[in-house]
């Protein structure tokens, strides 16, 4: 087990050689982000629909309502338009956020860090081929990654595959129809240890969702032949410390102008139409793109090895759970 100060320098170490790995494969740019956005403009990103952004009023702009961002999915994509950034190349930035109605454990805190990207791409690489490309590229910057840390620190061993599997949430859900969709994860990440499940946000044939995703930047509901397919998802890997799967990355192709009206539609929010950012992309203002969001402080818990992500990232944390922690020698920042 690292201490303390080897865990540092290997945050410090995984933060600057991944984000350089990324932006290389990816040809991204750095550009810097906002910690909040202005209420009504239709820019942050609503997650499930149900979160509660953290807000406060502006006194010098007439008590206008501003929010801290969730994630800057829509943001970003503004501001490819807004740099005129050429199809093929894209911009990256680390994402601060706070979360206020997370569930508090050993992978969810009320502070998120993510690399969030974003890249133009044209109308042809609208494909799950495409799609796949890119997912493959993140995964082995993840393990370029992981062969650093493990040389860095010799009591560390690598245990991600060579290989990341793929299979769509409805091909999940037929292959472990009684389990929950926390359950599957768990499932095919044990068999396969990396995984990229595919379509995340649409109904399934049991008339659930794998998982919630908003309506207005992923496109989770591309007409293939089979019916509604997606082209997003989420990177998960098997976490033998915790004995689970864990979530790295939720990624997809964005929607254009048909698909954000078609999702719109299936979630009874046509009125979003109307917010500023869904007029920009509806008006074509807007670059067609593909972007996603890569955990800071859980790639750096999954490659050191940590058993919560509060040895990572400092926040707050519950009296009894950092009790807990202190009797199995887990030391919360």
């Amino acid at each position: 087990m690292l201490g303390t100060r080897q865990t540092e320098q290997g945050i410090k170490l995984i933060k600057e050689f991944f984000q350089q790995n990324l932006s290389t494969e990816l040809r991204l740019r750095r550009v810097t982000a906002p910690l909040f956005v202005l209420k009504g403009l239709g820019i942050n990103d609503d997650l499930n629909g149900v979160e509660r952004p953290v807000t406060f009023p502006i006194r010098d702009m007439g008590e206008q309502c501003a929010e801290v961002v969730h994630s800057l999915a829509k943001w970003k994509r503004l501001t490819l338009a807004e740099q005129k950034v050429e199809r093929g190349y894209g911009i990256y930035t680390d994402m601060n956020a706070i979360r206020a109605d997370e569930e508090l454990d050993n992978l969810h805190s009320l502070y998120v860090d993510q690399w969030d990207w974003e890249a133009v791409i044209g109308r042809e690489d609208r494909n799950l081929t495409f799609l796949k490309d890119v997912v493959n590229r993140i995964y082995a910057a993840i393990r370029r990654t992981e062969y650093l840390v493990c040389e860095t620190y010799e009591e560390l061993k690598p245990f991600l595959p060579e290989q990341i599997h793929f299979i769509h949430a409805e091909e999940l859900l037929q292959r472990y129809p009684n389990l929950s969709a926390k359950e599957r994860e768990d499932a095919i990440c044990r068999e396969f240890g990396a995984v990229f499940v595919i379509g995340i946000g649409g109904k399934l044939s049991n008339g659930e969702k794998h998982d919630g995703r908003a309506a207005d930047y992923d496109d989770w509901s591309t007409v293939g032949e089979n019916g509604l397919e997606g082209l997003n998802g989420d990177i998960l890997i098997w976490y033998p410390v915790l004995e689970r799967s864990f979530e790295l990355s939720s990624m997809g192709i964005r929607v254009d102008e048909e698909s954000l009206l078609r999702q719109l539609a299936i979630e009874h929010q046509e009125e979003r139409k109307n917010l500023f950012f869904h007029q920009q992309l509806l008006s074509g203002k807007l670059p067609l793109s593909i972007g996603g969001g890569i955990g800071q402080s859980r790639l750096c818990m999954v490659l050191l090895h940590k058993a919560h992500i509060g040895e990572i990232q400092a926040s707050i944390w519950p009296e009894e759970m950092r009790k807990e922690c202190a009797e199995v020698g887990i030391r919360l920042i």
